[in-house]
């Protein structure tokens, strides 16, 4: 039986000039391990109609970049840096989702995947909820909870796990195209679900991050890999 190919577009340097492209091991280690064949995707135009055409699935990965400013709530703007990632992103996440193929975003990959079907983001959370735990702190943990009934909860298998949090940016506002899957305890989207199409999640935790580990949450790249399978 053929392997899925995965398509991952790959991250970059933009905290030091954007000359270098990076990628965590963790998401081809994971794809890998549910089963898929991953691919790192530069940001070159001239690959999109290959990946929409030639990938079985897409990871939309994390990252620091700016967005079109309407895709923020009305006053706000990114204060990330610019990116050719973002035109060349675009084009291959609303390709897949016009041809309802799988689309698994993680941290920023699932802000683009939440704002192409009408959503808003906040630039900076703590700013704009004050009331809000503190999101953007590596190495720090805290509990998601998973909406019952949820392609999420049904792929993880449980309603509530651990999950790792480093964003500074955040969904705040839904469409009704989109529900909101998993929420932390103090009411921030943590994961998403494009309702019209058979998979498209997105992630706002990095599960990459628990590769390798019995983590519960590396189910979700077994259902990526299957739906794309």
């Amino acid at each position: 039986m053929r392997q899925p190919r995965i398509a991952i577009i790959l991250d970059e340097n933009t905290s030091t000039g954007g000359t270098r492209y990076e990628a965590a091991k963790g998401y081809f280690q994971a794809v890998r391990d549910a089963g898929g064949l991953p691919f790192g995707i530069p940001y070159l135009p001239e690959v999109v109609d290959v990946v929409l055409n030639e990938f079985d699935g897409l990871v939309s990965v994390g990252g620091r970049f700016a967005y079109p400013d309407d895709w923020y709530i009305p006053g706000e703007v990114s204060k990330a840096p610019p990116s050719e990632r973002l035109d060349v992103e675009r084009a291959m996440v609303e390709g897949y989702l016009e041809r309802n193929k799988p689309v698994l975003g993680i941290c920023a990959g699932m802000q683009m995947l939440a704002c192409l079907s009408g959503c808003r983001l906040t630039p900076d959370l703590r700013a704009s909820v004050p009331a809000a735990s503190e999101h953007d702190k590596r190495g720090q943990l805290h509990f998601v909870d998973i909406l019952p009934g949820s392609r999420l909860a049904d792929i993880i298998g449980t309603l509530r796990i651990e999950v790792n949090t480093f964003h500074r940016e955040a969904v705040v506002q839904l469409s009704p195209a989109v529900i909101a899957s998993a929420c932390a305890e103090d009411g921030i989207v943590e994961a998403i679900e494009i309702v019209s199409n058979a998979f498209a999640i997105g992630l706002q935790w990095h599960q990459e991050l628990f590769a390798g580990t019995d983590h519960p949450g590396n189910r979700v790249f077994r259902g990526f890999v299957d739906a794309a399978s």
